[in-house]
Order: C-alpha cells, then structure tokens, then sequence
C-alpha cells in the first residue's frame, strides 16, 4: 500500500511581505537586472519578480501602465541615439586619423 508523502519543512512555500516586494520591484525599475536582484534577493527566479512588478502595474491602474509605456519608448529612443553617437564618434576619429597622415 502506498504511503502518503509527508511535507518537509523544505516544501513549504516562502512569504514576501508587501514592502519587500515593492523594493525588489522598484530595483528592477531603477535599472537594476533581473537576475542581479534574484541573486541579491535570494528569489527562485525572475519570473516572480516579473509577476510582481505586473502586479504592481495593475494595482496603480491606467496612469501606471502609459508611463511604462513611455519608459518603454524612451528606452528604444535611447538606445537608437547611443548607435548614433557611436557611429559619429568613430567617424569623427577615422577622419582625424586620416586628417594627420596628409
């Protein structure tokens, strides 16, 4: 006959509090990544510090979710303008480089 399995101590599920989860959410939103503050937080994976930033989005309703949005859009904006700078300041070297062998 089989044995019922007994719960160790092991199993049992941790509790956050509501402060905790909101400063592991606030470090993903200051720019911190995700697996850094899994790692520092000790949490078993991103995917929970990820359903509690949602969590939290929805909490705050509209106003939150279009100024994700919008650091959404300034992210991409900002990286496009970081190409662009990289791009210009090659070229700005190479012509120096060639401007000094004439």
């Amino acid at each position: 006959m089989p044995r019922k399995k007994q719960s160790s101590g092991k199993s049992s599920r941790r509790v956050f509090t509501k402060e905790f989860k909101e400063e592991a959410v606030q470090m993903l939103l200051d720019g911190h990544s995700a697996s850094s503050i899994v790692a520092r937080l000790g949490l078993s994976g991103t995917n929970i510090l990820y359903r509690w930033k949602s969590q939290q989005l929805q909490a705050s309703g509209p106003v939150a979710n279009s100024l994700e949005a919008r650091v959404r859009e300034l992210e991409i904006e900002l990286r496009r303008v970081e190409r662009e700078r990289d791009v210009l300041k090659k070229l700005r070297q190479e012509s120096l480089g060639e401007g000094d062998g004439s």
